[in-house]
């Protein structure tokens, strides 16, 4: 598991431009997109050859009415809890004041490592930076997060608490498993049930915060780590905030996950809480199986199951490629059979296809189902290559990207599924025109 690192402090201290320049990309810039969320964002990076994850935070005003910031206070909160190390970011502009020592005794409260930046030091070493010892903290790194400057030192400050690279690799072998879904659907107690029923486990790996337990399993079929994010004891006021925790603590399991488990209530349908955090899964390119849990609650004749199998289908009709399966974790109902589906999406996510092979299918495709043609200019396709997988990537060449219509390209999609199988695993399409490079 790569190392996490938060970066925390009270508003406008230069935290999302210092998120920014550390990833090397615009990320953090805030979108109002469904199932994107507002109020951590995670990213990836690199440092003296370790990689590791990023997280940007909410401001936190220690203490505040206001409803948003004690929920960015919140977020932050749950950040802290999973970061390895904090950076804390202050403002030399500003100088040090009442809600920074706040936040630093709040920090020295979490008993975890903290590295304390100074941002906006623009011009060398700033004889103000001093007044920031008195936060108790240790020796303040001065940067200037737009310019760049300082921060090489910052995160070698940051690299010392990065636990040894051996223990990151010790869950390589195994099948990472997120159980995602919206509260009380049933995480903790499926992962309960596998743990509890079967007698071969083989260690409890503690988990990145109270709410995520990572716990390793082996059977029959393989090593699994099953991240439960089923920690949602946390009761708020607004149902708004519950639905976002979920859909945070999903972020987070998905992006460690290899195998994603969609946990649907049978006795509520599809929500449309379900309809996010499964495109967060989506959207992450993860292979996910459908698990619609609670089947024992439910009355049935025997049209029950392909009734809510249609309604499971339109409620997330952009995952047509992931199997479902009814269980009861309660009673243990086909709780065994996921081992077997779990294994078999995993080998989809990873399958190779041979230039040689799409090629074929490739032919065949446009045999039967003409290339489309635009104001008297076809399409003309030359070939296809797999350019990667965890999800299979195909990249398609051609004459010229605007032909090629985007169901032409469901089209090819469905024929390498039906020749390839491919089940459980979202497929990636990439056109490129002649004389673009290929990746």
């Amino acid at each position: 598991m790569k190392p996490i690192v938060a970066i925390v402090g009270r508003p406008n201290v230069g935290k999302s431009m210092l998120f920014n320049k550390l990833i090397g990309q615009r990320l953090s810039i805030v979108e109002d997109t469904p199932g994107v969320t507002r109020d951590r964002i995670y990213g990836e990076s690199e440092w003296c050859g370790r990689k590791f994850t990023l997280i940007d935070t909410g401001g936190i005003e220690p203490r505040t009415d206001n409803q948003i910031l004690e929920f960015m206070r919140e977020q932050a909160q749950i950040a802290i809890e999973n970061a390895n190390v904090i950076i804390f970011l202050t403002d030399i502009k500003t100088g040090m004041t009442a809600s920074d020592q706040e936040v630093a005794n709040m920090l020295l409260r979490c008993g975890k490592p903290v590295v304390l930046g100074v941002n906006k030091v623009d011009q060398g070493q700033s004889p103000d930076i001093y007044e920031f010892y008195n936060l108790g903290l240790g020796d303040p790194i001065a940067i200037s997060a737009v310019h760049g400057h300082g921060t090489g030192d910052l995160l070698d400050a940051c690299l010392q608490y990065f636990p040894p690279e051996e223990e990151e690799e010790e869950e390589e072998d195994a099948i990472k498993v997120a159980v995602i879904g919206k509260p009380n659907a049933g995480k903790a107690s499926l992962v309960n049930k596998i743990l509890g029923e079967q007698r071969m486990i083989v260690s409890n790996i503690a988990g990145t915060t109270r709410d995520a337990i990572d716990s390793r399993f082996e059977n029959e079929h393989g090593s699994f780590v099953f991240i439960d994010t089923a920690g949602m004891r946390k009761k708020s006021k607004v149902e708004e905030d519950i639905e976002r925790y979920s859909v945070l603590r999903a972020t987070m399991a998905i992006d460690r996950a290899d195998v994603c488990l969609i946990m649907i209530d049978a006795t509520e349908g599809v929500t449309e809480q379900d309809t996010k955090v499964a495109g967060l899964a989506h959207e992450a390119g993860k292979a996910c199986i459908i698990v619609v849990n609670k089947w024992d609650l439910v009355e049935k004749d025997d049209k029950t199951m392909a009734h809510m199998t249609e309604e499971v289908r339109k409620g997330l009709a952009y995952m047509t490629y992931a199997p479902v399966l009814f269980i009861s974790a309660k009673t243990g109902q086909r709780v065994d059979k996921l081992f077997e589906l779990i294994e078999s999406v995993f080998n989809q996510a990873n399958f190779r296809v041979s230039t040689g092979q799409l090629n074929n299918v490739l032919a065949d495709a446009q045999t039967r189902v003409q290339p489309p043609t635009d104001k008297g200019r076809r399409l003309k396709i030359y070939y296809m290559t797999q350019v990667g997988v965890k999800p299979p990537h195909f990249v398609v060449f051609c004459n010229d990207s605007r032909l090629f219509h985007f169901s032409y390209q469901r089209y090819l999609e469905n024929c390498i599924r039906n020749t390839f199988g491919l089940e459980g695993t979202p497929i990636v399409l990439s056109i490129r025109q002649k004389g673009d490079k290929e990746d």
